[in-house]
């Protein structure tokens, strides 16, 4: 019996997801990151999520986000290699020069 309680809660910790919240990275350049409790949530949600934490950072300094780099775990999604998702961005004022369209980022 305590052995079967000592396991569930192993797997109980385990199994729960991961998200960092903002850290900064440097001079109003931050990170966050989500990742899935199993292999089986999808990538563009935990990227969306992370993206909406980035906003909503931003906007509680009355200023825009502008996503810098992302990056996504690889399958496959086993022995917790679960999905994660990390985006870094800057938080900009209006007409700062380092605001501009996201360029598209090729992986090979």
């Amino acid at each position: 019996m305590r052995r079967t309680v000592l396991l569930a809660g192993a797997l109980a910790i385990v199994g729960c997801a991961q998200n960092s919240g903002v850290v900064r990275i440097g001079p109003d350049t931050y990170m966050v990151s989500r990742q899935a409790a199993t292999g089986f949530a999808g990538l563009a949600t935990l990227k969306a999520k992370a993206m909406t934490d980035a906003n909503a950072y931003c906007d509680k300094q009355g200023k825009t986000a502008q996503i810098t780099h992302s990056e996504e775990s690889q399958p496959p999604y086993v022995l917790g290699n679960f999905p994660r998702s990390e985006v870094q961005f800057m938080c900009l004022t209006a007409g700062d020069p380092e605001q501009g369209r996201p360029k598209a980022l090729s992986h090979p």
